[in-house]
């Protein structure tokens, strides 16, 4: 039997009572004692803190390393100012998807962070994808998301200097003298900050940010379906080598430079497929959020029928939105059956129960702009 990773945080979730659940090869909290609902819920209306050191951190360094990171991804990379961060896409040959990842510019180098369970694959791309003359570092740091609409006080408390970032900012600095890289970021909708720390330091770290009283340890449970109401993909559900990031509704992460008539037109695995897909609009499928009309939830893989009984689709990610009171989901369907208001049957167990395609975000945005 093959043991479990843990995070550097993980006897400290052990004292404070979490469950834990096997996610992509490491030993998570899936919630604490609040319970997965009372999570969400006071993420949204307070501060969650959520260890997410299993995600792998990655250093580029050397001569034209954001040129030859764009070899690889389909972001604008060498736009990417110092101080500032963007969403990217490894993607495939065929123009599907290899992972999602977050690149931050700290000027004499570039941050990546990258999906746990696609940690192996991303770095033998980098490692392989890459010229000899940058440098391939993986890091060994914990990785602390503070989120929700009390982040910023939180955050402030520790160091005034968090207060002047703005969303998709990147920061060297300290918060209680423990030094960090700072983001102004996160996977939840909220407003928040995404703290790399050296695994020696992520437990005094915790201890400070868990002090504050409107604070809580938040478990994936409640990331899962936080994440879900802001309409963000999970990787392995909602993307895939098979998905395009424009079936995906991920043009905006096709960077203008990279485009048909950019300043860096193409260039990247798969820019035949994708700009043609982005130019001409002429993909089969598209991802899009559905909300059921009754109570039941519906989880990922179930099957998607129209009014005739023919099956259409099926669901990526599905939940119980606390926020809104009601099941949510994610799927892929035919273009023509994308609009607003369309009506399809998801089967649960052997029932069809109606849902209607509905625009996302689900839930409102609370970013720092």
């Amino acid at each position: 039997m093959t043991s479990l990773h843990q995070t550097p945080l993980h006897e400290l979730h052990a004292r404070s009572g979490a469950k834990f659940t096997d996610f992509a090869g490491y030993e998570m909290p899936v919630q604490f004692a609040m319970g997965v609902k009372r999570e969400h819920e006071h993420t949204r209306s307070a501060c969650g803190v959520f260890d997410v050191s299993h995600m792998g951190q990655v250093v580029l360094t050397g001569e034209g390393c954001a040129e030859a990171l764009e070899t690889l991804v389909c972001a604008d990379i060498v736009g990417l100012s110092p101080g500032r961060q963007r969403y990217a896409l490894f993607t495939t040959q065929e123009g599907g998807v290899v992972d999602d990842l977050m690149v931050a510019n700290q000027g004499d180098a570039l941050h990546l962070v990258i999906n746990a369970a696609r940690r192996d694959i991303d770095i033998t791309l980098l490692k392989t994808g890459l010229p000899d003359q940058v440098n391939v570092e993986v890091l060994s740091r914990a990785l602390i998301a503070v989120q929700g609409p009390k982040a910023s006080e939180v955050l402030k408390a520790l160091n005034p200097e968090t207060e002047t970032m703005v969303f998709m900012d990147h920061r060297a600095l300290a918060l209680a003298d423990i030094p960090v890289w700072l983001s102004r970021s996160g996977y939840t909708g909220e407003d928040g900050f995404e703290i790399s720390v050296a695994e020696a330091d992520a437990e005094r770290l915790m201890e400070h940010l868990l002090a504050f009283e409107s604070v809580e340890p938040i478990g994936l449970g409640a990331r899962d379906s936080l994440r879900l109401e802001a309409g963000l993909c999970l990787y392995g559900n909602d993307l895939d080598e098979q998905t395009t990031p424009i079936e995906a509704g991920l043009h905006w992460a096709v960077g203008k430079a990279r485009r048909q008539g950019g300043e860096r037109e193409g260039g990247f695995p798969g820019a035949d497929v994708i700009l043609t897909q982005l130019a001409n609009r002429d993909h089969l499928t598209q991802r899009v959020g559905l909300v059921a009309s009754g109570r039941a939830p519906v989880r990922a893989g179930s099957a998607l029928f129209d009014e005739q009984d023919n099956q259409v689709g099926e669901i990526s990610s599905g939940t119980f939105g606390p926020t809104l009171g009601k099941p949510i989901a994610m799927a892929y369907l035919p273009v023509e059956m994308t609009q607003n208001g369309t009506k399809v049957w998801a089967d649960v167990r052997g029932k069809r129960h109606e849902m209607t395609v509905t625009a996302m975000p689900f839930v409102t945005p609370n970013y720092a702009r």
